[in-house]
């Protein structure tokens, strides 16, 4: 053989040498592996997000411990009022029956009559029960309309269920009476149904009452 047949065979051997299916296999598996794993990293990036977005989102769930402690508030606020509303209804009608000689609510007299009244506590319950009196019409429903404001820290969604109340202790004041309340009393019923209206309508207006 001469040595340019044997410079070919050796040519040969190491072209087979370069060309080795195992290593073009090799490298062909390596760049599917890499665009595989270019391809998943897209997917994973936007799962990723996915699940950062899934953990920025709030899960809302109601809070019963709270609300039972709201309700319970807004229970003892409404029983509040009633009993405020029913001693002051009746404190303003004994007021009104010693300025008037009349006062069955405590039976401080027999009769209906009043005896060893002197002149200047008759003198002082016409005073109270007057039109700027303490007792009178604007200043008692202007106090019950406070007390209200005041329990519900002027929460407009509370309007109906303190004028509930309200007519509750008036319905009761009533009974504490044992007759029907004097007019003094009724006309502080429609100033304080008038007052609670008034609320209403300025809640809803955005205008402060």
């Amino acid at each position: 053989m001469s040595v340019n047949g044997i410079t070919a065979m050796t040519d040969i051997a190491a072209t087979y040498n370069a060309f080795d299916p195992k290593s073009v296999t090799a490298k062909t598996e390596e760049k599917k592996t890499d665009a595989k794993a270019a391809e998943t990293g897209v997917v994973y990036e936007k799962s990723e997000e996915a699940q950062e977005a899934a953990k920025s989102q709030k899960t809302y769930k109601p809070n019963q411990a709270l609300i039972d402690r709201l309700k319970a508030d807004a229970d003892a606020q409404v029983q509040n009022l009633k009993d405020i509303v029913q001693k002051m209804m009746g404190q303003q009608a004994g007021t009104w029956g010693l300025a008037n000689g009349q006062d069955d609510i405590w039976k401080f007299f027999a009769n209906g009559k009043f005896e060893n009244v002197d002149e200047a506590a008759v003198a002082k319950a016409k005073e109270d029960i007057s039109e700027n009196g303490y007792w009178g019409v604007k200043q008692t429903s202007e106090r019950i309309l406070d007390f209200a404001k005041a329990l519900t820290g002027g929460d407009p969604a509370m309007i109906d269920k303190m004028r509930g109340a309200f007519e509750k202790g008036f319905k009761e004041a009533g009974s504490a009476w044992g007759k029907d309340l004097p007019d003094i009393s009724k006309q502080t019923y429609d100033a304080v149904m008038k007052g609670f209206d008034d609320w209403k309508s300025e809640a809803a207006t955005g205008t402060e009452a």
